[in-house]
């Protein structure tokens, strides 16, 4: 059996077992990764090595671009402290705390090589956290500071898991060129993803075909990740970062085809790559455990189940103080950011799914140090990340809906509350466009009185109906300029900052099904 056959036949598997997951009401990655684990058991099915380097490149950008891309940069800028606590400090603190646990267990290990696995196992994991949070009603705001920290702490961690391989070959270490190197690394991806998605919107201007436009913002991603790593920055930043940009100029920039075209291919897209990705995790199982001679699977167990414990308990320790801690020492952060319920901040301590760039990072553990010995525990270091990335999986995956039932956490009313503001603004800017085109530009009143009827109806409502009433092509051009006018109040509610980029979304998509409709 070739490969191009496997990994058809793992795309059908991955559809089946998400049916399952949905079925079975569990997060599909969980799902994925089990029935990975069980076909690694197949007899006859070929190994399928894997390139570290490629897996990242093949998986990642497109994944952290699609949830870049439908960030809403409003939330994410008003929770950057929580989020830049949790992608940079929670990663720090994980890495020293996961990597002393390693090195009392295994007193052999060299401690650079323990802060390297630390490094691994230390950012949670974008995919799995958007896989899993789309699934669950739980306030917006624990949703914006977990996929805002799973946005940007795998650029932490692999800038020091890259600082700690380097010591393990070399045995050498500073402090001083290891924070500049990070700085550096950040700098240069954050400016390479601006400079990339600039160009990249003004060339959807010029474009104007749908097609093209949607195999262009396939590119991006890759094309910001190649570049940032080739200018030595960080490639994770980078797509993180045009994500973010292209995503706050598509209400302006794209035609409603282009957008709802957009939409469903990066749905399918995403989709597709996260069935392979966690299949493909649950799959290494087998090459893994034939490299672990001289360990008995008790003392893996042990190992295993200590190292994943140490890395949940870490979470804690470090979410619950920098929760409370901060508010309590200043008077200004409690004025303008208020304690939250203690209920979130056990659901933001819970929510540390380890997925794909940990085990990318484990296999990429190179086999010799510089002087030409083996890498220390490179065989073991993978096993563990391996099983850290299960348990969290499954433990964490699989708990963390009976535990939002358990505390009594539901989705918060801001949304709705947003969503109602828009509507009506965005309904009365119909009607006021709709009064300046029949005063100021001699549109029949009489065409116009069945449109305003429904623009009147919907205002009361502070909802959307459907069907509408005027018709023939100058019926058609008068309900265009309405919605035109409903879009232009849409987004500068958005950059007012009175709306997020959800609300912004799901009206927007709605103006643009009957743009469409209407003209064909």
């Amino acid at each position: 059996m070739g490969t191009v056959q496997v990994i058809i036949g793992l795309m059908a598997a991955a559809v089946g077992l998400a049916w399952l997951a949905r079925h079975l009401a569990i997060p599909y990655p969980v799902a994925l990764v089990v029935g990975g684990l069980a076909l690694s058991a197949t007899p006859g099915l070929p190994a399928l090595h894997l390139d570290p380097q490629l897996v990242l490149l093949l998986f990642l950008p497109p994944i952290l671009y699609q949830a870049a891309l439908f960030t809403s940069w409003r939330d994410f800028r008003a929770n950057l402290r929580p989020i830049g606590m949790l992608a940079v400090g929670l990663v720090v603190a994980t890495t020293i705390v996961v990597g002393g646990a390693l090195k009392l267990l295994l007193p052999e290990l060299p401690w650079a090589a323990c802060f390297a696995f630390g490094a691994i196992v230390s950012p949670p994991d974008a995919v799995a956290a958007t896989a899993i949070f789309s699934r669950l009603n739980i306030p917006r705001r624990i949703v914006t500071i977990l996929e805002g920290e799973s946005l940007v702490n795998d650029a932490t961690g692999l800038v020091i898991y890259k600082l700690a391989v380097a010591a393990a070959i070399t045995g050498a270490f500073s402090i001083v060129e290891a924070t500049f190197e990070f700085v550096q690394l950040a700098v240069a991806g954050v400016a390479i993803g601006l400079l990339l998605g600039w160009l990249f919107i003004a060339l959807h201007k010029h474009l104007n075909d749908p097609l093209t436009e949607i195999g262009l913002s396939l590119v991006l991603p890759y094309a910001a990740w190649l570049a940032a790593e080739a200018a030595h920055g960080s490639g994770v930043l980078a797509v993180v970062a045009a994500g973010l940009l292209r995503g706050w100029y598509a209400p302006e920039v794209f035609s409603p085809a282009t957008r709802l075209i957009g939409y469903s291919t990066w749905e399918i897209v995403v989709f597709v790559l996260n069935g392979l990705v966690f299949i493909l995790i649950g799959l290494q199982l087998r090459d893994i455990a034939q490299n672990l001679f001289g360990y008995g699977l008790d003392q893996l167990a042990l190992h295993a189940l200590a190292i994943g414990a140490v890395t949940i308990l870490a979470r804690f320790a470090w979410v619950l103080p920098s929760t409370y801690l901060p508010r309590l020492l200043s008077g200004r952060l409690r004025a303008r950011d208020p304690q939250p319920p203690w209920r979130d901040v056990v659901i933001v301590g819970w929510c540390g799914m380890r997925g794909i760039v940990s085990l990318a990072a484990a296999l990429a553990l190179p086999y010799t140090t510089a002087q030409g010995m083996p890498f220390p525990g490179r065989d073991l270091l993978i096993f563990l990340t391996f099983a850290v990335i299960i348990v969290t999986l499954v433990l964490q995956g699989v708990s963390l809906s009976p535990l939002i039932r358990l505390l009594g956490v539901g989705e918060d009313s801001v949304l709705a509350r947003e969503e109602r503001v828009a509507r009506l603004k965005t309904t009365f800017a119909a009607l006021r466009e709709l009064d300046r085109l029949v005063t100021g530009k001699g549109v029949p009143e009489e065409l116009a009185k069945n449109l305003r009827k429904e623009y009147i109806a919907r205002y009361r409502q502070a909802k959307r109906s459907s069907g509408g009433n005027a018709s023939g092509d100058a019926g058609h051009r008068l309900r265009l300029a309405c919605i035109a006018a409903e879009r232009r109040r849409l987004i500068k509610l958005r950059r007012e900052g009175t709306i997020g980029d959800e609300v912004l979304h799901r009206i927007q998509r709605e103006l643009d099904l009957e743009e469409v409709r209407l003209v064909g």
